[in-house]
C-alpha cells in the first residue's frame, strides 16, 4: 500500500534540510526532479502515480508558502525537461516561456500535477536553479548554475525513489592571489 502522508513527510523532510544550507528566499528558485514511478518502486517513467506526485507537490508547494522561495518542476524527456512555473517566476527571472500543457504521458505526473496546483502556470525552456531536489534520478542538473555543490539529506529515500539535493554557490575566479572571504 502506497504510503502518501509518508511521501509527504519525506519530501518535507529534505526539503527542510536543504533551507537549512541554502536559506532559500524570494531571490532564489528551487528545481525539483521527480519520478512518482520510481517513489511507487518501478522503472522511471513507466508507472507514474498521480497520488504520490500529489503528495510531492504538496510538500513542495507549503515550504515554499512558508520561505517565500521560487521553485521550478522538471517535465520529463517528452517535454525536453522544460519546467513548470509561476508566471511571475517567468517575469522575476527573465525566463523564455515555451507552450506546451504536461499531462502524465507527456511531462510526467508530478509535473502535470504541479502544473494543475499553480496559480498561473507556465513552461520554462530553461532555468539557473539555486538549489534542486532531485526524487529518483531525474538528473536536474542541466537546471542548476554552474557550480554545484550536494549537500547529504539525512534519507536516501522518499518512497522506493533515491533521493540527492544540491545548493549552488557563485564561481571563485582568480589564482593563488586571489581572496575569497573578507
Amino acid at each position: 500500500m502506497l504510503d502518501l502522508p509518508g511521501i509527504t513527510q519525506a519530501t518535507r523532510q529534505v526539503i527542510e534540510e536543504l533551507q537549512q544550507k541554502a536559506q532559500l528566499s524570494a531571490e532564489h528558485i528551487l528545481v525539483i526532479g521527480a519520478s512518482s514511478s520510481e517513489v511507487i518502486g518501478e522503472k522511471i517513467g513507466s508507472a507514474g502515480s498521480s497520488e504520490a506526485a500529489a503528495a510531492i507537490v504538496e510538500a513542495v508547494l507549503a515550504a515554499r508558502d512558508q520561505y517565500g522561495f521560487h521553485v521550478a518542476f522538471q517535465c520529463c524527456e517528452h517535454l525536453n525537461r522544460a519546467l513548470v512555473v509561476e508566471r511571475d517566476t517567468l517575469k522575476t527571472f527573465g525566463l523564455e516561456e515555451v507552450t506546451a500543457v504536461p499531462v502524465p504521458q507527456a511531462g510526467g505526473a508530478v509535473a502535470s500535477t504541479a502544473f494543475r496546483s499553480l496559480k498561473q502556470p507556465v513552461l520554462a525552456e530553461r532555468i539557473q536553479a539555486h538549489a534542486g531536489i532531485d526524487i529518483g534520478d531525474t538528473f536536474i542538473g542541466m537546471h542548476l548554475r554552474p557550480v554545484a555543490v550536494p549537500v547529504r539529506p539525512s534519507i536516501k529515500s522518499i518512497g522506493q525513489a533515491h533521493v540527492t539535493m544540491a545548493v549552488t554557490r557563485p564561481k571563485l575566479i582568480g589564482g593563488a592571489r586571489a581572496v575569497y572571504i573578507l
